[in-house]
């Protein structure tokens, strides 16, 4: 949706379960010296400023990334580290960033984003050999351009469920572009709620093969988001290995968690 902004939410205790997975997954997936094709549906601005007037407004990064202190010998601590060199020492790496980090010569990567804002700030800090930055609605750009090469992927799927048709509609292209492209693995991320919206979600998955990731966070806010989400689709192997050493490098942040095939 178009009013989404994520600097507003940056670095929060969310963010930490969906980046601290995502570099572990990626470190996964790279282990071997074939390629892979990294692709976001929804990428954001790839780079945040936690002393930003956005950031400071929801002070959401104290619940998160402010309670840790990420090892940088880890996946996500090199990401850390290596945008805080590039950008300061608030910086915090959205999911194009951690990528961007981690990702070689051989792999390739495609990020979409419809906001206009967003995109360009994206532009400004991703453009760049072999990352390719589309303005379009992400759904529609990667089923339009897969199967992607290499052929061996990973998707993540991050819209904000604003609208609430945003669980089903994820769950929907997930099925389809499995169809057209099966060698990918997909990560979506979703959000813990008291209405329980995700269960749409889940539901519409279906037969697919998933792994899925819950975690309750130690101190939710008073209203809002309770905890947070991963379903990883076409899990490769050695999936459960990635999602708990996620958990456990950023364990300050959780006080419950709840995986299930």
């Amino acid at each position: 949706m178009l009013s989404y902004q994520h600097a507003y939410h940056a670095g929060n205790a969310a963010d930490l379960h969906k980046h601290v997975a995502l570099a572990e997954l990626i470190a996964r997936l790279t282990a071997k010296p074939r390629g892979i094709a990294y692709v976001e549906t929804h990428a954001g601005r790839g780079v945040y400023d936690l002393d930003g007037a956005e950031a400071r407004k929801t002070g959401e990064a104290a619940e998160g990334i402010g309670r840790i202190a990420p090892d940088p010998s880890t996946p996500f601590g090199r990401a850390l580290a290596a945008c805080r060199a590039a950008h300061g020492p608030a910086a915090y790496p959205g999911s194009p960033a951690i990528a961007r980090a981690l990702l070689r010569t051989q792999d390739r990567m495609t990020l979409m984003e419809l906001h206009p804002a967003e995109h360009a700030a994206l532009r400004a800090a991703l453009a760049g050999d072999g990352v390719a930055i589309h303005r379009r609605d992400g759904f529609e750009g990667l089923l339009a351009l897969a199967p992607l090469k290499p052929r061996k992927g990973l998707v993540l799927v991050d819209p904000s469920y604003e609208i609430k048709t945003e669980y089903a509609a994820a769950a929907a292209f997930a099925r389809r572009l499995l169809a057209t492209w099966p060698e990918a693995t997909l990560m979506i991320w979703y959000p813990l709620l008291p209405a329980g919206r995700h269960a749409e979600l889940v539901a519409g998955l279906g037969p697919l093969p998933c792994l899925r990731d819950e975690v309750a966070f130690a101190r939710p806010p008073a209203r809002g988001m309770t905890g947070s989400g991963l379903a990883l689709v076409n899990p490769p192997h050695g999936a459960a290995a990635v999602l708990a050493a996620a958990r456990a490098q950023a364990g300050l942040v959780f006080a419950a968690r709840e995986s299930q095939a």
